[in-house]
């Protein structure tokens, strides 16, 4: 387990962290969200000991992880800008890697690069940047660490590598045990593959919370209804989260139970009633306009 407490962090003036605090669990796929500027790249190098927080730590299984090499030796960083040897082979940053990480997998990662189609013989200087980010994730997978940190990973990447990025960090989650935290721009990206999210801005992390709790009893309802006092109905049982009107149709974010919302619906006898579940965008969109945020001016 990870944890990140009160974390702050500054250069100058600047501060790029201020009292963050996070929980990572281990073998599930953790993502961190936020814009360029939020302080994702800074946070990733505090949790792998690059910077020495200014107030707070960071704890890797219980230990420091700042100048402690065995905490350290638990986790791979792959920046956005990850560096590789001038003029250098993947074999030998292979060879360079095994220096540093005893349990690194010479087996496992031939067999990524095989699956991905690189060449383990070719400069790396001659690879398109998708290719060296694939290369980077080759290499972090195969590690043999606990954690894998990814900065900005998919960036880059084609829709089809992307998707095989994932099922291969699904693969090694179940059979290696491994955690990945995945920093990126965009919520859509990393839906179908996280399970605990962290939406950061500002320096500041403004909730971390589990999906599946996030979506539970969180519901888009469309429905043509045959008066306002059926709104006023709806909104007596279930709590409003949002409200939009377009024509005779309205859309409601609203929290309940399923099998609540759908009794409602029989008692109402609405023209038109569909119940939806919510995407992770609109689930975040809901909780930053309950926190006060407008969540499309936080994202230009």
């Amino acid at each position: 387990m990870i944890e990140i407490k009160n974390v702050t962090k500054k250069f100058d003036k600047l501060t790029a962290l201020k009292e963050v605090s996070a929980t990572i669990e281990e073998g599930h796929v953790f993502g961190l969200i936020g814009t360029n500027g939020a302080g994702k790249s800074t946070l990733m190098r505090s949790i792998c000991g690059v910077y020495r927080p200014d107030e707070g730590e960071v704890l890797v299984d219980g230990e420091p992880v700042y100048e402690n090499p065995a905490a350290k030796a638990k986790l791979f960083y792959i920046s956005d800008d990850q560096y590789f040897f001038p003029n250098g082979t993947p074999m030998d940053m292979v060879r360079y890697y095994q220096t540093i990480y005893p349990q690194f997998h010479t087996e496992r990662f031939a067999s990524l690069m095989e699956i991905l189609k690189l060449d383990s013989k070719r400069k790396i200087n001659t690879f398109s940047k998708g290719m060296r980010k694939q290369l980077s994730v080759m290499l972090g997978i195969s590690a043999g660490t606990k954690y894998l940190l990814c900065d900005e990973t998919f960036d880059g990447l084609d829709p089809v590598i992307r998707q095989a990025i994932k099922r291969l960090f699904i693969k090694a989650i179940a059979e290696h045990g491994l955690t990945p935290i995945i920093a990126y721009q965009t919520i859509r990206e990393l839906e179908d593959i996280c399970e605990h999210v962290g939406l950061l801005h500002a320096g500041g992390i403004l909730f971390s919370k589990d999906l599946d709790d996030m979506k539970l009893g969180m519901f888009k309802l469309q429905c043509v209804l045959r008066s306002q006092e059926q709104i006023n109905t709806i909104a007596a049982r279930f709590p409003i989260l949002k409200q939009e009107q377009r024509g005779m149709l309205t859309t409601l974010t609203l929290r309940g139970e399923a099998k609540d919302i759908t009794g409602l619906q029989l008692e109402l006898n609405p023209v038109f009633w569909e119940l939806l579940p919510l995407t992770l965008e609109e689930i975040f969109i809901s909780e930053m306009e309950v926190k006060g945020y407008d969540f499309e001016k936080l994202y230009q």
